[in-house]
């Protein structure tokens, strides 16, 4: 089965957004596409809410989420219940992301960095495990529960 992808980024991430869209769908992921579609200006928690809205009424999905500096994308995503977002701006936060954290939304800053970068990130997030164990009791104090 294909692993379901959910990606989304507002206008100033459009272009990256873009590229990752046809980069993931090449290396055969099921790429859920949900917005922006231009670079006209937008709302980047528009589409962080979109993603984290799905991610909490579906399981199996994991998030790519991206906007300028990647802080409002990674802020509004945060506000979901089942959402884990990591603002990954290179490789090892992006594997730290996923091994320690269990992180399953990847948030990108679309003005800094390169395609071949973002691709590094996504490739190593997507293909990292969680290590669990210590981590796990972390992980688990995350949610507030009040």
């Amino acid at each position: 089965m294909k692993r379901k992808i959910l990606l989304t980024s507002d206008h100033a991430a459009y272009p990256l957004k873009n590229h990752l869209k046809y980069w993931l769908e090449k290396q055969d992921y099921d790429v859920t596409d949900l917005g922006t579609d231009s670079e006209d200006s937008t709302s980047y928690a528009i589409y962080g809410h979109k993603l984290g809205d799905l991610m909490d009424s579906e399981s199996g999905y994991t998030g790519i989420a991206l906007c300028g500096s990647g802080n409002g994308m990674n802020m509004s995503v945060g506000k979901h219940k089942s959402t884990r977002n990591a603002l990954c701006w290179n490789s090892e936060i992006s594997r730290l992301a996923r091994l320690h954290n269990n992180a399953n939304v990847c948030v990108l800053p679309g003005r800094y960095i390169t395609q071949v970068e973002a691709e590094k990130i996504v490739e190593i997030f997507l293909n990292t495990d969680f290590e669990g164990g210590r981590h796990q009791g972390r992980v688990n104090m995350i949610p507030l529960n009040h």
